[in-house]
């Protein structure tokens, strides 16, 4: 009983918190709208009277441009958002990761179901939550994860690794730390990121 009534605290207040947004896709997009990849998110919102788009899209492998050995491979992922602006959409920030020069398995993707749009400290203001893996290796170990979150022009990283079982009873990674301004922006946030930390801190491999 105490499990369910956590449950539909969490579930009501994660509701209560989100933005209203509006899906988009390739079709709907505004064209003057530039992006690198495959889309994976693409969301439309209104916050404290600004028309927001923010998008993530993903590379996938390719060959690496700086290697001649066509066993070395390389991914990229991007998120971008845009803002409305006397008309015209501009880029208001960019976010940038990658895996380059891999010779063996290469992981660089957003972890599926953890964007979010919120407004926790409820300031009218939207927080957009990307949660990501990157890793190159050929055993089974742990990848480094992240939880970024932009509020506005604002930035604020929580970085560390999957957790993966080595043993019976071991584990390798889990850690993670909060950057500065992670540290000081309200509680709400951090606890946010630790609930998609744990839900997706434990790394299954196929």
């Amino acid at each position: 009983m105490k499990t369910l009534q956590l449950l539909f605290i969490l579930v009501s207040f994660s509701c209560f918190a989100q933005i209203k947004t509006t899906q988009l896709n390739k079709a709907t997009l505004p064209k003057t709208i530039s992006y690198t990849g495959r889309l994976i998110n693409a969301v439309r919102f209104t916050d404290a009277g600004d028309e927001t788009i923010v998008i993530t899209t993903e590379t996938g492998e390719s060959q690496s441009k700086t290697e001649p050995d066509e066993s070395y491979r390389e991914a990229e992922l991007f998120a971008y958002q845009y803002i409305l602006t006397d008309g015209k959409w501009a880029l208001q920030w960019k976010m940038y990761d990658y895996v380059k020069e891999c010779p063996v398995d290469i992981e660089c993707n957003f972890i599926k179901n953890s964007f979010a749009v919120t407004d926790l400290d409820k300031n009218g203001k939207a927080e957009v939550w990307l949660m990501y893996i990157t890793g190159c290796h050929g055993d089974v170990s742990a990848s480094n994860m992240k939880v970024i979150v932009y509020e506005g022009s604002q930035k604020y990283a929580m970085r560390g690794h999957t957790k993966v079982r080595v043993g019976e009873n071991e584990f390798d990674g889990g850690e993670y730390t909060f950057d500065e301004p992670f540290k000081k922006a309200p509680e709400a946030f951090r606890k946010y990121a630790l609930k998609l930390w744990q839900k997706n801190v434990m790394q299954k491999f196929e």
